[in-house]
């Protein structure tokens, strides 16, 4: 099977999703909506052992709402998890929401990273600015957007090198879209070693993120783990947070399945993953816009395209990191 990237290689290419971005450059931390152009299928899977998250419970098999109307990707620890009311303030004063009676509601996961340790200020008095920033993710969203040094991925950080936000898509033979968004802030790299070679490279497409390949021969530390901080007691400041989307019609417990296999994409581009001291996490959203149901005879392919274009994305949002001042880590730019 032939794989191309949609027109936009974003998660935008599933149709009707929008992306907005909004960050603090001085507190070096930020946040990232998918706004629903109407409520999506919705599911949840989070396979870290640290995760951080809000109105995530909703969204099993097993419970009362199908659909959301956005999702939150935010830095900041459990203050991120602030943008969400940010998010939620912006959309109902659109009137967008699940209504009862005169009362709308709008339905808004979150999940959150941690990057209090990247060299920001974080001396941010009373109240953290992620509210504000969550509202003004909304304000911005479109279908274009930054990847890299942006939104939840602006202060992002891996094993050795700046992390970042990360996106990518594919295109189907039967003209379904996947499309996957990555904040990448894991305690493992996305590099084999110390090389400047992606984990994800057999899923690279058109060059995307360098076209390096694999290394040959492989390096000999290939299977080193490598520490983000040399610290013992930092382990815990990590965790990548992802949504992966798709424009084909899909029951709840089919967007669960699809959130599971996005999770595949973690393991082929991050090394190690899904640690106790990650919150590893993906949303699964399903807009359905493409009126297409997933057939028996394809469904194989669906799944498998959900792992491959997450491991792109995350890789794309570490190539695409840029330098700030004040940073504590070096981009991948400059890794020779």
């Amino acid at each position: 099977m032939t794989l191309k990237p949609g027109p936009l290689n974003l998660i935008t290419d599933v149709a009707g999703l929008r992306v907005g971005n909004a960050a603090d450059e001085r507190v070096k931390s930020g946040v990232t909506v998918v706004l629903c152009d109407t409520p999506a299928t919705a599911a949840v899977q989070v396979l870290g052992g640290a995760p951080g998250t809000r109105e995530t419970d909703l969204l099993e098999a097993h419970n009362t709402v199908e659909t959301v109307n956005a999702v939150v990707l935010s830095g900041g620890s459990a203050f991120g998890l602030d943008a969400a009311s940010g998010v939620q303030a912006a959309l109902r004063e659109r009137g967008v929401g699940f209504a009862m009676r005169d009362q709308i509601i709008p339905i808004v996961p979150a999940a959150i990273l941690f990057d209090l340790l990247n060299g920001g200020d974080k001396d941010w008095g009373r109240y953290p600015p992620y509210r504000e920033l969550g509202f003004d993710a909304v304000q911005a969203a479109g279908h274009t957007f930054a990847i890299g040094s942006a939104g939840a991925g602006t202060g992002a950080l891996i094993a050795g090198l700046k992390g970042g936000l990360g996106s990518a898509s594919t295109v189907l033979p039967n003209g379904v879209t996947v499309g996957a968004l990555v904040a990448v802030n894991p305690t493992g790299s996305v590099t084999v070693g110390r090389s400047r070679n992606f984990w994800a490279a057999p899923f690279e497409l058109n060059r995307e993120f360098g076209g390096l390949g694999y290394p040959s021969p492989m390096p000999a530390d290939a299977a080193r783990v490598f520490k983000k901080y040399e610290e013992e007691n930092s382990a815990v400041a990590n965790t990548t947070i992802a949504v992966i989307a798709t424009d084909a019609v899909l029951s709840k417990a089919a967007a669960k399945r699809l959130a599971i296999s996005a999770h595949d994409g973690f393991t082929r581009a991050i090394w190690p993953v899904h640690t106790p001291f990650d919150g590893d996490l993906v949303f699964g959203l399903a807009t359905g816009a493409s009126g297409i149901s997933v057939g028996q005879a394809e469904i194989v392919d669906f799944y498998a395209a959900a792992t491959s274009t997450m491991a792109r994305a995350i890789a794309r949002g570490v190539h695409a990191a840029t330098a700030a001042a004040g940073d504590i880590m070096p981009v991948w730019k400059a890794r020779r």
